[in-house]
């Protein structure tokens, strides 16, 4: 592709085309002028490309020879795409008007900016934040992820409370706009992650090179969720498990690493055995299976390592809050973001 509009819009689909035809109207209906759409195919074997050409004769279709993931998908398909911003889309997002415009402005106004998300709501429950990315995301202490507006699986109604810009830990791939000359500059997805935690490795190596992430609130998109995999299926259980040892290991701070690490496998083992309990045989499995190819590929964990750290410009900052989630959660029944008190950057 050519030079192309400021803003690519794309949408990674692997055998979607009844999400197609679902959400691409509003994408369409809301970009024009301002955004190319891009629908970058993962190997489909369903209609898709005929859903795309038939109905939405403006938005671009490329073709990947084969599923790649979530990950390396969309590092190949932005490999085609020359604009000046990326919009990482999910296929399952129903977007409003004025959405990209908030989001432009946000990021024109500070060069230092690498990336920002929209407020995600449930498209289900449209008066509720959505697991994915909610109002923007954090990590705890221990390397587990939560929203301003979700903490583990405990989801906020969008009472307003966190209509306010902030700076965050990392932003959705649900929906995320990404400076593509930061993009580049990191080098994209960890395609070894092949789907999930795959952008909060992303924002952690634009923190360590001087940049920020932030959420946009104004930007209003609603994410349908588990459109892919369900949250609760075994492979999805199985990547969340590894990449987060790979987020780790990549990322923390020498001093943080040897005690945040052997404590997270600590805490993979206590969650493994939950699963046995209840008899979730393939979900126990599961864990150990993440744990074995984490030790597997720590030579390829070290190098990345070492390159992260050679590269970065801002000392290895630290993202992970100092709070622990399962402590507030289960011990002080903290459920709700505000409850935490997390102090603004």
């Amino acid at each position: 592709m050519s030079s192309g509009p400021k803003i690519s819009i794309v949408i990674l689909n692997w055998n979607g085309s009844g999400f197609l035809k679902r959400f691409l109207p509003s994408v369409v209906a809301y970009s024009k002028e301002l955004a190319e759409v891009v629908v970058a195919d993962n190997g489909s074997s369903d209609d898709s490309w005929s859903v795309v050409e038939t109905l939405f004769p403006t938005v671009t279709y490329l073709r990947l020879e084969k599923n790649f993931g979530f990950a390396e998908g969309y590092n190949r398909a932005l490999e085609l795409v020359k604009s000046e911003y990326f919009l990482l889309l999910n296929s399952d997002v129903e977007v409003t008007d004025g959405w990209l415009d908030q989001m432009l402005k946000l990021m024109e106004s500070d060069l230092s900016i690498g990336a920002c998300q929209p407020k995600i709501l449930s498209l289900n429950h449209p008066d509720e934040f959505e697991y994915a990315g909610a109002a923007g995301g954090f990590i705890d202490r221990f390397g587990y992820p939560f929203c301003r507006g979700r903490i583990l699986k405990e989801i906020e109604k969008d009472l307003g409370q966190y209509d306010h810009r902030r700076t965050i830990s990392w932003a959705s791939g649900a929906c995320m706009m990404v400076r593509s000359s930061v993009w580049r500059e990191c080098g994209g997805f960890d395609a070894d992650f092949w789907a999930h935690m795959e952008e909060i490795d992303l924002c952690w190596r634009m923190l360590h090179l001087g940049y920020l992430v932030e959420v946009c609130p104004e930007s209003v998109v609603y994410h349908l969720g588990g459109g892919t995999l369900n949250y609760n299926h075994p492979l999805k259980i199985h990547l969340n498990f590894r990449n987060n040892l790979y987020l780790l290991f990549k990322n923390l701070p020498a001093g943080h690493l040897l005690f945040i690490l052997p404590a997270r496998m600590i805490l993979d083992g206590l969650a493994a055995f939950v699963f046995l309990l209840k008899g979730e045989f393939v979900a126990f499995g599961n864990v150990f299976l993440a744990h074995l190819k984490f030790y597997r590929h720590l030579p390829q964990l070290v190098d990345k390592r070492r390159k992260i750290s050679r590269n970065s410009k801002s000392g290895r900052r630290n993202m992970i809050s100092s709070k622990s989630i399962l402590w507030n959660y289960f011990i002080l029944k903290r459920r709700k973001f505000s409850e935490l008190n997390l102090p603004e950057p």
